[in-house]
């Protein structure tokens, strides 16, 4: 009599793993050109930046002297706000008792996991500090205009007129045109698809070729160029949760997500700030007495607001599209 799979299950191995190993699906991350890279901040925990305000002019009249003005002048502070970081390590007994290959897999899984948290952790970080520049509860009004808007419609949910009221909040504020992004909760990007598809005020050419041929889309998507916005979409937005709200002074929405508008055309009319003191990177140890490799990455970064009047925030329901 043969060997077969009833007199020799002794020789079967009760349990297979595959070699595909299944991860969780990480958030695509912004590019870097969403904040103002600063450069000559390589020591020290502040850094101060001048500020210079705008030049007047004055009315002459004959055998008068002109009067002797001076320029605006100021300073904004720039701090380090984040240090992070992530530890792991495989035993000497795991490498002997467990397939190679599978336990190099998880270790790279682990090793890019890391590197997409910092990445996630980064814009979440961006966000939030965008959204806290402003004051809540308040307009945050440049030159008479509000540059934080909280829906009132139904449900709370976006609508085009936002967008023309941002639009019309950075030409008060003398914004560049080019260079105007929103990044908006996927839940308003449906009501964009959903209410706005016919509008002539909607094209569907973003103005960032740049970004857009390089890839950029095929994390945040691009939805629509609405009143010259060209907009994307992401899941790090700050959201006040069920049982909180954001606010423009008048309008209140619970469970709200805060959509990021920015002018990011160059470094002078970009809002956001930062840069990293210590940049992430992997450093390994061998632990003898437990028999184990160690492996650690930390970085250290700032991020801060840069200026107010190319910075606007649309508050909208976190849920209702």
């Amino acid at each position: 009599m043969g060997h077969n799979t009833e007199n020799t299950q002794a020789m079967i191995e009760s349990t297979q793993y595959s070699n595909f190993i299944l991860r969780q699906l990480p958030e695509s991350t912004l590019p870097e050109s969403f904040a103002r890279d600063v450069t000559d901040f390589d020591e020290g925990t502040t850094l101060n930046i001048p500020t210079v305000g705008q030049t007047t002019l004055q009315e002459v009249f004959e055998d008068q002297e002109l009067q002797s003005n001076a320029i605006d002048t100021g300073t904004i502070t720039f701090n380090l706000t984040d240090y992070i970081g992530e530890r792991w390590h495989v035993t000497d007994e795991l490498r002997q008792e467990g397939n190679a290959a599978k336990i190099n897999a998880v270790h790279h899984a682990k090793s890019m996991g890391v590197v997409q948290a910092i990445a996630e952790y980064e814009e979440t970080r961006l966000f939030a500090l965008a959204n806290a520049a402003q004051t809540d509860a308040n307009a945050n009004n440049i030159n008479g205009f509000a540059h934080r808007i909280a829906s009132g419609e139904t449900n709370d949910v976006a609508k085009l007129q936002h967008f023309r009221q941002m639009s019309t909040s950075f030409d008060k504020a003398r914004a560049p045109q080019f260079g105007r992004v929103a990044i908006v909760d996927p839940v308003v990007a449906a009501t964009i698809e959903d209410l706005f598809g016919t509008s002539a005020a909607i094209s569907y050419n973003p103005h960032f070729e740049g970004i857009v041929t390089s890839g950029f889309t095929m994390g945040h998507r691009f939805v629509r160029n609405i009143y010259g916005w060209d907009i994307y979409t992401s899941n790090l937005l700050p959201k006040s949760g069920a049982s909180g709200s954001y606010g423009d002074g008048t309008e209140t929405v619970t469970n709200a997500v805060a959509n990021i508008f920015m002018c990011v055309g160059d470094d002078n009319a970009t809002p956001m700030m930062k840069a990293w003191r210590k940049t992430p990177g992997v450093t390994t140890w061998r632990d003898e007495a437990k028999r184990r490799d160690e492996f650690q990455t930390t970085g250290r970064f700032g991020i801060g607001n840069q200026r107010k009047d190319t910075l606007g925030v649309l508050i909208t329901s976190a849920v209702n599209s």
